[in-house]
């Protein structure tokens, strides 16, 4: 229980800080490009943190994608998977609570403002087709760092996991978050897409939602795949 409580905080924080950061820096992609810098920032940072906080007792995933990903690749039982996927969303949840709260007991312009909560979205000029892409790509991009650096035949390099998932997670968002937002984390877009609906945040960010549990399910899958093929034999 104490692995699944774990994931459950990490994925909180992830959410909270993450989400938190594109509402406190009004992150815009089209017309404030220094807040995707701060919000890719935000993310990376995040999953750095988590990565050494909870990282020996869960592994930090943190993400039902990576879960999904670990699992197909076979480092997981089924049961485990399960219950990850589930503490992740109940985390997901609670930390949208948080800044759903937050945001609502905040002055009648800032929340306004935040009734988004950074909940993901197909940014302007994007389509169904092109976000949900997006998602698989940039999803599929960043498990297969996960699985690579966490691998037992990645040497002494392993001891830097959490940093390389993290800064990946930075320049993933960097180039993703111009599409969708980034999501590339069910559980990321989950929360925040629930509680924008109370606080007034436009109704795309649940109707849309499916594509950020869909994209990133098979970006990792897909990375899964790429690391069986790719993987060194153990030393």
């Amino acid at each position: 229980m104490k692995k699944y409580l774990a994931e459950m905080i990490g994925t909180m924080v992830l959410v909270l800080m993450g989400c938190g950061a594109a509402v406190s820096l009004g992150c815009d992609p089209v017309n404030n490009q220094a807040a995707v810098v701060g919000t890719a920032m935000a993310f990376g940072l995040s999953v750095v943190a988590m990565a050494y906080a909870i990282g020996g007792i869960s592994g930090c995933h943190i993400n039902p994608a990576i879960t999904l990903g670990v699992f197909l690749s076979g480092r997981m039982s089924a049961k485990d998977c399960a219950m990850y996927m589930l503490f992740q969303f109940i985390g997901g949840l609670i930390g949208a609570a948080l800044l759903f709260l937050l945001v609502t007991n905040a002055g009648s312009g800032f929340a306004a403002a935040g009734a988004g909560l950074g909940a993901n979205g197909l940014q302007d000029g994007i389509s169904v087709a092109s976000g949900l892409l997006a998602e698989i790509i940039f999803t599929c991009v960043f498990v297969l760092v996960v699985l690579g650096a966490t691998s037992k035949t990645n040497g002494a390099t392993g001891k830097f996991a959490g940093l390389a998932i993290g800064l990946s997670l930075v320049l993933v968002h960097l180039v993703c978050i111009r599409y969708t937002g980034t999501s590339v984390n069910p559980a990321r877009s989950f929360g925040p897409a629930i509680f924008a609906q109370l606080a007034g945040g436009p109704e795309a960010a649940l109707s849309n939602l499916w594509i950020f549990i869909v994209g990133p399910f098979a970006g990792g899958a897909l990375a899964s795949v790429i690391w069986r093929v790719i993987e060194p034999a153990e030393k």
